[in-house]
């Protein structure tokens, strides 16, 4: 399951059993030039909650230049030709200039020990001049600012691994302010103050760098995927970041600002005929064009248990990830399931064994999907071991339960049990049309049918104990499996074997 929410997948079984929606609810159109929308009719109050889909992730950043997508999630608000330039002739003017100057930086950096210092020097200060120069032209505040004062609320913009999002709610009667910004957005993309947001990322890295549970996160990854994008982390690698051009950037969204490639849902106080009107209105002029090339990397089988040990002189962490299929293989729902009964809170089986009752473990966290569930991915625990017990005993504790439920069948009524939390916790999410708009999109472009939400909340009704304990064996055993660690190097065995 995607990283969006637990039981995403259960929406429409939720909206049902809530009479807030059924199939004849949702309405969903395709533009001639391949643009998908999905509409979800429900007069609740006079709101519309409205999300935006780009597949193009940071599994897709080139070579070189990882980070890219995660830097640009956060600068899809930043406007258009029209919107956040205070004067577009002017500043298209200064931005060509400003990627000759750093064209002609990277050149004279790229040659290496012949690189001429003087003359790197001056290039150095022309760039930033040209920087200052286009900054004078630039309003990036603009976008949010026209939203946020026609009452737009909940604004966000992100990137995950595989997808660039923006969402937002907005008075119903505004429906067509959200077809036209976006279509600003889409349609005329201008990649603007770039160099600040990139030295803002970095700052942000160095910060989070600080955290020994993202330090071990990422040498998962790293572990894990010898071969697909995976292993690299979402926000870059620090030398790609300090290389990323503004250029590079602009060329990343127009390759996939795509009609094809976007999905577009709105849900709430909105009528499907006139949300069709509107998006032949702002995008039917949006040209068809083929779409980004598809990620063809894959992992290869793991052949045995990986183990990675860090020094570091803080509180010991520890990873164990085993590898999963996508969300696009039947086994997904049921690991959703397991993971639901592992960790739901302090009546998860993990948790009760190896915090309440053990005491092996201070934190603990179960993701059944990690980092993404687009590709193979892992099923991961992320344990702090309690004072006095070593990442030995955790990973002893962790197998020795895991062991039980390869073994040993679940009582239906607790596995009844995990099903009606996880359906539960979809019905507190679905007072939110935004929530709502957001599974349409995702279930749109990942399946390519909204319909499918509702096919796969019948999976998750015939979820079982067997089934629990099939995907026990077949993925959460040892030899399937990377563990990473921190250790003090003082407590590190003579001979550095553990």
């Amino acid at each position: 399951m995607r990283v969006y929410g637990l039981g995403c997948l259960l929406l429409a079984a939720a909206l049902a059993a809530q009479g807030q929606v059924a199939e004849q609810h949702v309405t969903a159109f395709t533009l001639a030039n391949g643009l998908r929308v999905a509409v979800l009719e429900r007069h609740l109050s006079p709101v519309i909650a409205c999300f935006t889909l780009v597949g193009g992730g940071s599994v897709d950043d080139p070579p070189g230049q990882t980070g890219l997508a995660s830097l640009l999630g956060g600068m899809q608000l930043n406007g258009s030709e029209s919107v956040g330039s205070r004067n577009w002739a002017e500043e298209k003017a200064a931005l060509a200039a400003l990627d000759d100057a750093y064209g002609r930086l990277q050149a004279e950096r790229n040659k290496g020990l012949l690189r001429n210092e003087d003359e790197y020097g001056k290039l150095r200060t022309q760039w930033r001049l040209a920087v200052d120069a286009a900054q004078r032209f630039s309003d990036s505040r603009e976008y949010r600012r026209i939203l946020t004062e026609a009452g737009a609320d909940q604004i966000h913009a992100s990137a995950d691994y595989t997808t660039l999002s923006v969402s937002y709610t907005l008075p119903s009667n505004r429906l067509e302010l959200w077809f036209a910004m976006e279509a600003q957005r889409l349609m005329h993309p201008v990649v603007r103050d770039f160099d600040q947001a990139r030295a803002a990322m970095i700052e942000d890295r160095r910060k989070a760098g600080s955290d020994p549970r993202n330090l071990v996160r990422g040498a998962l990854l790293a572990s894990a995927f010898p071969a697909h994008p995976y292993r690299v982390p979402q926000d870059g690698w620090p030398s790609d970041l300090a290389e990323l051009d503004r250029r590079s950037a602009q060329g990343f969204l127009e390759a996939r600002y795509v009609p094809g490639n976007i999905v577009m849902a709105v849900a709430g106080d909105v009528d499907p005929a006139e949300a069709r009107r509107l998006a032949e209105k702002y995008f039917a002029a949006m040209p068809a064009r083929a779409l980004p090339p598809a990620l063809r990397t894959a992992e290869p089988p793991q052949p045995g248990q990986r183990t990675l040990i860090l020094d570091r002189d803080t509180a010991p962490v520890l990873a164990i990830g085993y590898n999963r299929p996508s969300y696009l293989d039947r086994d997904d729902t049921a690991l959703d399931v397991l993971v639901t009964l592992l960790n739901s809170g302090s009546t998860g089986i993990a948790r009760q064994e190896l915090v309440e009752e053990k005491k092996l473990v201070f934190s603990l966290e179960i993701a059944a999907s990690f980092p993404d569930g687009q590709y193979p991915n892992l099923f991961t625990f992320l344990l702090v071991p309690a004072p006095g017990h070593s990442a030995a005993d955790v990973i002893q504790g962790v197998d020795a339960l895991l062991f039980r439920l390869r073994t040993q069948k679940l009582p239906p009524a607790v596995v009844a049990a995990a099903r009606n939390q996880i359906q539960s916790q979809i019905y507190q999410n679905l007072a939110s049309n935004l929530f709502a708009a957001r599974m349409l999109a995702i279930h749109t472009w990942t399946y390519g049918d909204w319909k499918k939400l509702f096919t796969l909340a019948a999976d998750y009704g015939k979820i079982t104990e067997d089934d629990l304990m099939r995907v026990a064996q077949r993925y959460l055993n040892p030899g399937n499996r990377t563990v990473v660690y921190t250790i003090m190097p003082a407590q590190r065995p003579r001979g550095g074997v553990q």
